[in-house]
């Protein structure tokens, strides 16, 4: 039986468990709530997000989430996490109010800037942890600009759904896709490298 690498069967991302969404919604309210504290109170913008991503690779050599087994490491995913939220709201924000597009056109725009992530994917050789952290950034704003879209009252380009309502849709979506996609069993690297 091959000798496992202590890195490799120590990973700090966490399953997909009860905790691992607690902590992931968690980190998404501090993001919405950040991505209006950084642009609009300290007028960071973008900068905040972009340096842990930086400071992360410097420091560890990777920003691959297969390579977060330290504390260390789970410290920059979870600030990455964090600000990757931050940065998608404030995103979305600019995109919608500053632009013109309104937020039927921003949702347009990152959805068109997700399929080309996409097409990068499966076409090309890019960076498969920067095609990841890419689409995981743009997935934030779309999801801000589709929601203010659904919600928000027409005279402000929306359809002026309530909020319940567009959470049902939005919900109905998701159950749809769930009903439609097939689905492939995944598994967190340190069980199966335990299988294995």
């Amino acid at each position: 039986m091959p000798q496992q690498s202590p890195e490799s069967s120590l990973s700090k991302v966490p399953e997909v468990t009860l905790a691992f969404w607690i902590i992931k919604i968690a980190a998404t309210t501090l993001g919405e709530t950040g991505g209006d504290t950084v642009t609009m109170t300290l007028n960071w913008g973008y900068l905040a997000g972009t340096l842990t991503l930086g400071l992360w690779y410097w420091s560890l050599g990777s920003i691959s989430v297969n390579t977060v087994s330290t504390p260390k490491a789970e410290a920059f995913y979870w600030t990455a996490i964090t600000f990757s939220q931050t940065l998608g709201t404030a995103l979305g924000d600019w995109m919608a109010d500053s632009t013109g597009l309104g937020y039927g056109g921003g949702a347009v725009v990152f959805a068109a800037a997700l399929a080309i992530v996409a097409i990068a994917y499966y076409r090309t050789n890019m960076s498969r942890v920067t095609l990841f952290w890419a689409a995981f950034i743009l997935t934030r704003p779309l999801g801000a600009t589709v929601g203010d879209f659904l919600d928000k009252p027409v005279s402000q380009g929306g359809l002026a759904l309530s909020r319940p309502v567009a959470s049902a849709v939005i919900a109905a979506f998701i159950i749809v896709c769930l009903l439609i996609l097939p689905q492939r069993a995944g598994s967190h690297p340190k069980t199966s490298e335990t299988a294995a």
